[in-house]
């Protein structure tokens, strides 16, 4: 659905995207993941049409975003963070407006804005000036239109950003309803967005592209904890002899208990060795588990590495 290849863009000195590649499969829900002014909503509005890399190319459902631009753009729904609303309109009148921009034939316009605003929960609301909406409902207006003309690639901005927590779960809800009929790419620097909505997470940092794995491999780790109800002087070395160990660490010693890291060199899982390992040693074992890691703790180490 989406295929980004070698993006660049600076503005003057600076540079925003640095040699940028990714896909996204259809029926995927992605999450563009990074600090502030990583440059995702440079991406996203290059994805859009609405601005021109300096090197690279991106297809959105393989029409070439730069030279088909207008066919491209018909296939994506777009909800920037700040969506252009018109406070003065009714919702009824704003999305009429932007179903006869969309070109949507009137014949299918009534049943298009019907299902748009059941979707969105916006069918007691129809005729509220927008103006007096809460920044909730403006947002699922800004959803709305989004989705009027049923496109195939829906991309989103920040689309929980200001709202309470309340407000984020009705959004995330909603996502996924949107998502059983459109591929969805949404950016977000907030961690428990991508956790709680996406399949897969591309981490972006001072515009270069970090990780692209999905969560579970991602928030995997092959590492293994392993603690001992006393000190054993031969742990360590006997833990770096077995096959697959790139680093055995000691973390803490407290009320007896020894606790040690043992690092894997590829994706294998160390606990099984582990354990037969402690078992022909009869060391004295408290507790073996894989060290699992958070998102939060993968998205810090890339940040400071």
């Amino acid at each position: 659905m989406i295929e980004v290849h070698n993006l660049t863009k600076s503005y003057g000195p600076i540079q925003a995207l640095n040699d940028v590649s990714f896909n996204v499969a259809e029926g995927e829900i992605v999450g563009l993941l990074g600090p502030n002014g990583a440059g995702k909503t440079t991406i996203i509005k290059i994805l859009t049409g609405y601005l021109q890399p300096d090197e690279g190319s991106v297809q959105i459902d393989n029409l070439d975003i730069l030279t088909q631009t207008q066919a491209a753009q018909a296939r994506i729904g777009y909800l920037p963070e700040n969506a252009p609303l018109y406070p003065e309109l009714s919702i009824q009148s704003y999305l009429k407006m932007i179903a006869n921009l969309r070109q949507i034939p009137a014949a299918e316009q009534r049943e298009r804005l019907s299902d748009a605003i059941y979707a969105t929960g916006l069918n007691e609301r129809l005729t509220q000036p927008i103006g007096q909406l809460s920044k909730g409902f403006r947002q699922r207006v800004g959803l709305a239109q989004a989705i009027l003309h049923r496109p195939r690639l829906l991309i989103l901005d920040e689309p929980s950003v200001g709202l309470d927590p309340t407000q984020i779960v009705e959004i995330r809800n909603l996502i996924r309803r949107l998502a059983k009929f459109s591929t969805v790419l949404f950016s977000t620097h907030i961690l428990p967005e991508v956790e709680a909505l996406c399949d897969r997470v591309i981490i972006l940092m001072n515009g270069a592209v970090r990780a692209d794995a999905r969560l579970a491999e991602l928030a995997g780790s092959t590492d293994a904890i392993l603690v001992l109800d006393r000190t054993v002087d031969t742990a360590v070395s006997a833990l770096k002899s077995l096959k697959g160990v790139r680093k055995v660490e000691t973390l803490a010693k407290s009320n007896g208990h020894v606790t040690y890291r043992i690092l894997g060199q590829d994706s294998a899982d160390l606990c099984p060795a582990v354990y037969q390992l402690a078992s022909q040693q009869q060391w004295p074992v408290r507790e073996l588990r894989s060290d699992r890691q958070t998102l939060e703790s993968v998205f810090s180490k890339l940040a400071t590495a």
